[in-house]
């Protein structure tokens, strides 16, 4: 069974940056879609980027689309989020999951990190 665990979050002002790690164990990387998703205390858990298996394909959502940019390592079985021009409505936790196919819908995600938490700063 896949376990993942973010790492990179933190506190910075807005147009600022940051780069989140997911780190995998326990499953075939190379061979498992992921996503990045988001969340605050009032809503569900938000889609922000997805991944295909090989990387060759990634989208976006609208809200982060020129800001943000998904890569993957699979050698070392890890993917990254690069958020830049960070803004205060940014502020969330940020999970990362893994699916067998690349998809916007949270429920489709077969496994799920702790999260990592995002403050952005006006």
């Amino acid at each position: 069974q896949m376990q993942l665990v973010e790492s990179g979050g933190g506190l910075v002002q807005a147009g600022g940056s940051l780069r989140l790690s997911c780190a995998a164990s326990g499953g075939t990387f190379s061979r498992t879609a992921m996503g990045w998703f988001r969340q605050t205390q009032g809503t569900e858990r938000q889609f922000v980027a997805g991944i295909s298996w090989s990387g060759g394909s990634t989208f976006y959502a609208d809200s982060v689309k020129g800001r943000f940019t998904i890569s993957r390592d699979n050698p070392k079985n890890t993917v990254y989020l690069q958020l830049n021009n960070l803004k205060p409505e940014d502020t969330a936790v940020y999970f990362c999951a893994a699916a067998a196919i690349v998809t916007a819908k949270a429920t489709e995600y077969d496994f799920w990190g702790q999260g990592t938490q995002v403050t952005v700063s006006p």
